[in-house]
């Protein structure tokens, strides 16, 4: 049920970028619960999200408040292990390819039934998805187009279908991850241009039909989602039993992750990730409070910050003379800006010593593609300071403040998502740091969604501390590479690219998504990474090492920085 593409998150934006496994790793061993245990045991389980979602429909969402509710309802042809890293059948059974790599057979499941009970999963729904994904406006596009180019599909019968690639492609098994959606149910509006609209969040959950293992029951803003068992669902164990073991799940909705927090500490949660300010508290409690808390590594997601390079922010109401796209554009301010901030005093004062400064945007976990040799940006403050004298931002009046060659002040805001104590620490950190070289700092954190509306639909901010979650696959971060990309997040959309070095990108995205040799591919994603260091749209920010905390009667639970390994075999014991 994870996202495949990149999208935004509560905690971090959505990014791919994590490691081929080196040798295969060790799966566990599941238990299997007796009838005893199912029956005496509330077989309900509980976590938490912060935020509303904004749609239940999963083509159309970007931001993991959304896929976070509608994530256990639907499913897609195949999955990825968490562990092993290896692609393993799900709704296709299997899949084969042509000696010219360009033409791809997948089997069906011919046992699976929609949520409904009434009607049987079929080709139709997956070539239906598919011209969804191509039909409306959203980030699965720029990982499902190679070189402007859609991929073809044909049905060959209603359990057997074939994509056709206009070029051979690399990762085309990581992105046939996305959910499958039901075409007698939205057929319809894809035909009539109300697909966009459909789905949405005052829509009843009972009317969201999928093939996942739970339904969505209740929604309730700010409060709850809640789901029952899919009676339908197809997954079986060893002994035939029915998945998955939960009966019912409810995730609760809450305002910031401090809540989340302490939801967990009262028992009121399940299971939970917590950020590096409540994993000593924790750890020293887990008798105390029934729990088990595991490091389980550098986390995949990269925290980062971006300032607005986009032209439309600056043309609206009569911005035309706005200095700043000036600065934000400029080399030496984003050098001096990136000399400015005290990373080791993040990894210190806000990691609590649980992170890592590694400066390429391809997460240090992904050992195969990131680009290690990347050095990052010392903290210098007085090189900072120096950098803006050459470069003719001078404090003309001496108040302390910068300005540049025509006078106006070096002044900016500074965003995030407000009540993610990490992210509000980060902004705070930085506008010190930067005040203390004489540039300005407003800092303004925004409710998530509001974040997300002035991030991707009116442009309407300065600057922002946010993140790329990880993925498996570097060119699952196309949608944010790509000038075109939606999630280019410091100029999205563009129709074509804005600067070389952007054009640039564009070709290395392309021609990383067509190399089949691997080591090729790992230079073509190392140079990515270099041209990303070098004109820094993004100021990557020290990498937290991730915790997962759990209750100690969870049976089966096992979390990866990839994931979570088959959800629906966790059950609770006494």
């Amino acid at each position: 049920m994870k996202r495949f593409f990149v999208c935004l998150s509560i905690f971090l934006f959505v990014f791919s970028g994590i490691a081929i496994a080196e040798e295969k790793a060790k799966v566990p061993n599941l238990k299997i619960p007796s009838a005893e245990v199912l029956k005496s045991v509330n077989q309900e389980l509980v976590t938490a999200t912060v935020g509303d979602p904004k749609t239940f429909n999963p083509i159309t969402s970007s931001e993991t408040s959304s896929s976070a509710i509608y994530g256990y309802v639907f499913e897609g042809l195949i999955e990825q292990d968490p562990i092993t890293l290896e692609f393993e059948p799900n709704l296709a059974k299997r899949w084969e390819v042509d000696k010219s790599g360009l033409i791809w057979t997948f089997y069906l499941r011919d046992d699976v039934k929609w949520n409904d009970g009434q009607h049987k999963f079929t080709a139709k729904d997956v070539l239906f998805t598919l011209n969804a994904i191509y039909g409306v406006p959203n980030g699965m596009q720029d990982i499902l187009t190679i070189d402007g180019k859609k991929i073809e599909a044909k049905i060959i019968n209603d359990f057997t279908i074939q994509f056709i690639l206009p070029v051979r492609f690399a990762p085309f098994l990581s992105v046939m991850q996305w959910p499958i959606l039901p075409e007698f149910v939205l057929g319809e509006s894809l035909k009539n241009g109300t697909f966009e609209s459909q789905w949405n969040i005052s829509t009843n959950p009972k009317k969201l039909i999928g093939t996942g293992p739970y339904k969505l029951v209740e929604y309730e803003s700010t409060q709850h989602a809640k789901y029952e068992r899919n009676p339908h669902y197809w997954k079986k164990d060893e002994k035939g039993n029915k998945l998955p073991y939960i009966e019912k799940r409810t995730i609760l909705i809450v305002q910031d992750a401090n809540t989340a927090f302490l939801k967990f500490k009262k028992g009121e949660t399940h299971f939970y990730s917590p950020s590096p300010e409540y994993v000593a508290e924790l750890e020293d409690n887990q008798d105390k409070l029934k729990i088990v808390v595991k490091e389980i590594g550098i986390g995949l997601g990269v925290e980062f910050l971006v300032f607005n390079r986009n032209p439309k922010y600056y043309k609206k109401e009569d911005k035309k003379t706005n200095p700043k796209l000036l600065w934000f554009e400029d080399l030496n301010f984003l050098k001096a800006v990136n000399h400015a901030i005290d990373k080791e005093s993040i990894i210190v004062s806000v990691l609590y010593g649980m992170g890592k400064i590694a400066p390429a945007i391809i997460a240090p976990s992904n050992h195969i593609f990131t680009n290690k040799d990347l050095k990052d940006y010392k903290y210098d403050p007085d090189l900072a300071e120096e950098i803006l004298e050459k470069a003719g931002y001078i404090d003309r009046d001496n108040d302390g403040i910068r300005e540049d060659e025509n006078g106006s002040k070096l002044e900016f805001d500074l965003s995030t998502n407000a009540g993610n104590n990490t992210r509000e620490k980060l902004c705070s950190i930085i506008k010190q740091d930067l005040e203390d070289i004489g540039i300005k700092v407003n800092f303004r954190p925004l409710e998530f969604n509001t974040l997300v509306q002035k991030l991707m639909d009116n442009y309407e901010w300065d600057a922002i501390v946010i993140g790329l979650t990880g993925g498996s696959e570097p060119h699952n971060g196309a949608n944010v590479y790509k000038s075109s990309g939606k999630l280019h997040v410091w100029n999205p959309a563009q129709e074509k690219p804005a600067t070389k070095w952007e054009e640039e990108l564009d070709r290395l995205v392309s021609q990383g998504a067509q190399e089949l040799d691997l080591e090729k591919r790992i230079k073509i994603y190392h140079h990515l990474q270099e041209i990303l260091h070098e004109n820094l749209p993004f100021i990557v920010l020290p990498r937290s090492i991730s915790y997962t905390a759990y209750n100690k009667n969870i049976e089966n639970y096992f979390s990866t920085v990839f994931g979570t390994y088959k959800l629906e075999r966790i059950f609770l014991n006494k």
